[in-house]
């Protein structure tokens, strides 16, 4: 059995051994030409009598269903990833905040019928500044509802385990000092 090259960079996890039929299944992409995508976002919290609260978006996936997320979205020419969260959490939510500290980035694979994109999305804590949550000024129409939730429950409710790894990091930072 060969062995699979080592990539010795920093920071990228070496992807998963799949079985044949999966290897197969994915093959077929193997000769679609790449795009790159980076979208940034995160968690904006609001402390209320003590319990911090995350904002949410839901929004339908591929299949139309609805699944809860935080807040992200596509970087604009020109913008950094800084800007673009603080935009795009604003444009979701309709709350402005303000950036704390970077959380971690997202780094996966997907296809398109005719490509096959590597996207990276940056999530930072943010807490929040001012704005009444509201996805009104929403310009893509993407986020259906957006809602503030106390921030120990929002990993039960999030569709994908990278966001709830991400909580998790926000979790860890807000409660590293209390024992």
């Amino acid at each position: 059995m060969p062995t699979r090259p080592i990539d010795r960079r920093i920071g990228v996890p070496q992807p998963p051994r799949r079985h044949t039929s999966v290897q197969a299944a994915s093959s077929r992409h193997a000769d679609l030409p790449v795009a790159s995508e980076t979208s940034a976002g995160g968690i904006v919290v609001d402390v209320r009598d003590g319990i911090p609260y995350a904002a949410l978006i839901a929004r339908r996936n591929r299949t139309g269903r609805i699944e809860w997320c935080l807040p992200k979205g596509h970087l604009e020419y020109g913008e950094s990833v800084e800007e673009a969260a603080l935009r795009e959490v604003y444009e979701e939510t309709g709350i402005r905040g303000q950036i704390v500290c970077p959380l971690a980035s997202i780094d996966y694979w997907f296809s398109s019928p005719d490509h096959r994109i590597h996207k990276i999305v940056h999530h930072f804590l943010m807490a929040y500044r001012s704005g009444k949550i509201s996805v009104d000024g929403d310009p893509d129409h993407e986020a259906e509802e957006a809602t503030w939730m106390p921030l120990k429950e929002v990993s039960r409710y999030l569709a994908y385990p990278n966001e709830r790894r991400i909580v998790s990091i926000a979790l860890d930072l807000l409660y590293r000092n209390i024992s």
